[in-house]
């Protein structure tokens, strides 16, 4: 009986009882509510399953990254409406991480105005909820843009108006790829000189010309390699024939108002991490840094920011996952993101709900997810090792 006693008041035992259990009730509960839905739609003669996504979709997308058209099928139109969503979130998160870190840096700047005007900006944006932004910029922005007849001309061969950015677009993109993989291989060869040049370093003592070599493989060799391609392909250029342009690649009114009240958005809050980030390094090792004739930019650059990073991290990573989640803000304005496209036109032609939000969740479930193993990843890579 003691026996008995003893395995029953064990505090492992007691523990993964415990938490079985919890996992028993979810799952039961889960399996509950499936079969409770799956019930009412055969009441209500909804069709269940994902046949549906092999139906032709009919639905035009104004702005597509795919091959996608109107006769393709609905899954087609699902990953149309995840390409639209990727293309915003990567490039609002890294431009709202630069102006973020330059926000974040111009708070502690020793100039009483630069400071100021961060402040305020800061303290307005994490004041205002993020729809004002995609309504301002939309409505307050974008549409208060002169017609295409009178568009605002970039070296005449783009053009911004209230329908959007229309760019000229290249005939092939092959110079591109050449482009691309050069710049690639660039990118690998700095990498392997980063690491021979620390091995040497550990080994001898001797410095490597790093900065030289990283301005050749990282500056000088893309910048060539782009302007090849740019040059070498044939582009089609925008014309004004009657009223609006023809031709190029035409960014719509709805990505550049959500991009831009991301970035202007996320940006406030990165600043406040940055900031708090570059105040959390001991001001003992700033004053190291002068003490060894490093000026302020170098101090900046080589001692705060590295060490700073260590506590910036962990919350820039959900700053990253709110932008992800924040593009969704984009049905407002009618950008054919995955919640507009398939949540809105492909639910409303098909009535599969369910299976429809089931599909949009593990979207942003998935995507989120990585998201996050990268952030862990970088965090676990420069976190301090301690013995």
């Amino acid at each position: 009986m003691s026996k008995a006693l003893a395995f029953i008041n064990d505090k492992r035992v007691r523990d993964v009882f415990y938490q079985a259990a919890l996992l028993i009730g979810l799952v039961a509960l889960l399996v509950y509510f499936i079969r409770n839905a799956s019930q009412n739609m055969v009441q209500a003669g909804i069709a269940s399953g994902f046949d549906f996504l092999w139906r032709t979709s009919g639905i035009e997308v104004p702005f597509v990254l795919t091959n996608y058209t109107q006769s393709d099928n609905i899954l087609s139109l699902f990953w149309a409406g995840v390409a639209n969503t990727m293309l915003v979130t990567v490039i609002a998160l890294v431009l709202s991480t630069a102006l973020g870190f330059l926000i974040g840096i111009a708070r502690l700047s020793s100039i009483w105005l630069v400071q100021a005007i961060a402040g305020a900006y800061v303290e307005f944006v994490r004041n205002i909820p993020l729809l004002f932004f995609v309504l301002f910029w939309y409505f307050g922005v974008i549409a208060a843009l002169p017609a295409p007849r009178e568009s605002l001309s970039v070296f005449g061969v783009a053009f911004l108006n209230n329908r959007g950015l229309t760019i000229p677009l290249p005939d092939a993109g092959a110079n591109f790829k050449v482009a691309f993989i050069v710049i690639a291989i660039s990118c690998l060869l700095h990498w392997l000189f980063l690491r021979w040049a620390r091995r040497r370093k550990e080994a001898t003592g001797q410095d490597a010309p790093i900065l030289s070599v990283g301005l050749v493989l990282l500056l000088l060799v893309p910048v060539l390699a782009l302007a090849w391609a740019t040059l070498a392909t044939r582009w089609d250029i925008p014309v004004l024939r009657g009223f609006n342009y023809r031709g190029g690649f035409v960014v719509i009114p709805e990505f550049v108002a959500l991009l831009a009240a991301l970035v202007t958005y996320t940006a406030g809050f990165i600043a406040e991490i940055v900031r708090g980030g570059i105040q959390s390094v001991p001001h003992g090792q700033i004053e190291a840094s002068s003490a060894l004739g490093l000026k302020p930019g170098q101090t900046l650059r080589l001692v705060t920011i590295p060490q700073a990073l260590r506590v910036m991290t962990p919350p820039m990573t959900n700053q990253y996952l709110n932008v992800l989640k924040n593009s969704s803000f984009g049905a407002a304005i009618a950008y054919p993101d995955v919640v507009s496209l398939f949540m809105g036109s492909a639910l409303n032609n098909t009535g599969q709900a369910i299976e429809i939000i089931a599909m949009t969740l593990a979207v942003y479930l998935v995507i989120g997810l990585a998201v996050s193993a990268f952030m862990n990843w970088y965090n676990a890579r420069i976190a301090l090792v301690t013995r």
